[in-house]
């Protein structure tokens, strides 16, 4: 095939993969959020480096469009000093409880060696902005803080106040998260009637076609365990039937032959319900059993084989690190194994450890609980929540079904939800499910889709400022 008509299909077929343009911002809104996209990429804010710089900048920018000095806070952790949080309020009519916005401003490190472009400079190539945080999540980040000025500029005074946390820490240690923080010794300032979390996108583009938009309403609870067994060791030389590590290794093996009970709750069954409009066959009946309450086991056991799916119906653990013995001519006195868990948002960590020691059933195996752990209820699939967020997605995106989502990782979401304050996951941001680069390599997001979710976070703060 000739060079030239090789090139004209391949072009073709790009623009057949293309997604066509939701609607975007006025010029000058667009200016002035790839001026702020630029100003928090160009700053690195890892754990390492702190948010002190970001969150200096966030805050003069609200102060330069009008925000008086009491209503914006800068709120440094005691404990770490360069790790400070924003808190901004838009005060309402008094009408209900205030909205809380929140966002992380911190970033996973990344090492230029390992990029194409420089991570911690806005680079622009072909249609896109690259750089760390372009979609986890200073471009979330910037949409709300342009929403904040572009909503004070225009003078607008919302129902109920509008509170943005702008936060620290997110992905560090949960012992020094920002939003945490503030949720345990600054209340008063981000106490709410509801909370959104704009962290990672709702939408989902797939072959060039928007497949849905999902509203997070809960999250699984992360929780990790070492199973470790410990004997006295001895000489190779003379091995004896309680090696440490065939002890453990017998256990793991029993542990990764078991399942979890399958169980839904009202979020899982909204979204298999919706779901299974977009799936044919044996598929959308299965969807469509795990929609009901009293679901068939044979819908679910045929799930489980498609590993996202499987994540839904269950908590999981597994097996993720181990370590065993000092030297190759000694039996090991001490075999350890990592086992990291997700548990459903209504289970407990000690029934999961208690499970975890029925499973490998053998005493010698101890179970030891690591790190902080917290877990929080799921948020309730609201109806009226749903129908506003709907309205504004059909508006930008016709035809894009909103769906409720259950969420395997974790998030910020779960500290306003410990504390009692609905929570939401909701961005504008779409993300082609083949091209996700939230912590990798040469992260990325579309101008298309960054410019939407601009115009998109206008719409519905204002949306949801409303008086129910």
């Amino acid at each position: 095939m000739h060079r030239l008509t090789q090139a004209l299909l391949a072009t073709a077929s790009l623009l057949m993969m293309a997604v066509t343009p939701g609607p975007q911002p006025s010029g000058d809104t667009k200016a002035l959020a790839h001026d702020i996209l630029k100003q928090l990429i160009d700053v690195h804010s890892s754990d390492t480096i702190g948010t002190k710089e970001v969150a200096d900048a966030i805050a003069k920018r609200l102060l330069d469009a009008g925000y008086a000095p009491t209503d914006v806070k800068e709120l440094p952790e005691e404990q770490y000093p360069n790790q400070v949080n924003v808190v901004v309020r838009l005060h309402g009519k008094g009408k209900g409880k205030p909205v809380l916005w929140h966002g992380h401003i911190d970033i996973v490190d990344a090492r230029q060696e390992d990029w194409s472009y420089p991570p911690f400079q806005l680079t622009e190539k072909d249609g896109y902005f690259y750089g760390r945080g372009t979609s986890d999540m200073k471009d979330e980040d910037t949409a709300v803080l342009t929403t904040l000025i572009r909503l004070k500029k225009e003078g607008f005074v919302p129902d109920r106040d509008i509170i943005v946390a702008f936060t620290a820490d997110e992905e560090g240690d949960w012992k020094q998260d920002g939003m945490w923080y503030l949720m345990r010794e600054h209340r008063d300032l981000v106490d709410a009637g509801m909370a959104i979390n704009p962290d990672g996108a709702s939408g989902e583009i797939d072959n060039g076609r928007r497949i849905d938009f999902g509203i997070e309403t809960s999250q699984k609870t992360y929780v990790t365990y070492t199973l470790e067994v410990t004997n006295k060791g001895g000489h190779s030389s003379e091995p004896r039937p309680d090696n440490a590590i065939y002890e453990l290794a017998n256990g793991l093996v029993k542990l990764s032959k078991y399942q979890f009970p399958i169980k839904t709750n009202a979020t899982t069954r909204l979204y298999f319900g919706k779901m299974a409009a977009l799936k044919s066959g044996q598929e959308q009946a299965d969807y469509l059993a795990m929609a009901k309450p009293d679901f068939d086991p044979k819908a679910a056991e045929r799930l489980t084989h498609d590993v996202p799916t499987n994540a839904l119906l269950h908590s999981t653990c597994v097996a993720t690190m181990l370590n065993a013995g000092v030297q190759e001519n000694a039996l090991p006195a001490r075999a350890v194994a990592t086992v990291q868990c997700r548990i459903m948002p209504d289970e407990t960590k000690e029934a999961t450890a208690a499970t975890l020691a029925k499973v490998v059933g053998d005493p010698n195996i101890r179970i030891n609980e690591l790190g902080l752990v917290l877990s929080s209820p799921e948020s309730p699939p609201a109806p009226k929540l749903f129908a506003r967020v709907e309205g504004i997605v059909h508006a930008m995106w016709p035809g894009v079904p909103v769906i409720p989502v259950m969420s395997a990782g974790a998030s910020d979401s779960i500290f306003p939800r410990n504390a009692g304050i609905p929570s939401y996951g909701i961005s504008g941001a779409f993300q082609d499910i083949h091209d996700v680069r939230a912590h990798g390599r040469d992260e990325r997001i579309a101008q298309d889709n960054f410019y939407e979710s601009v115009e998109f976070t206008y719409r519905v703060m204002k949306e949801l400022s409303k008086a129910d």
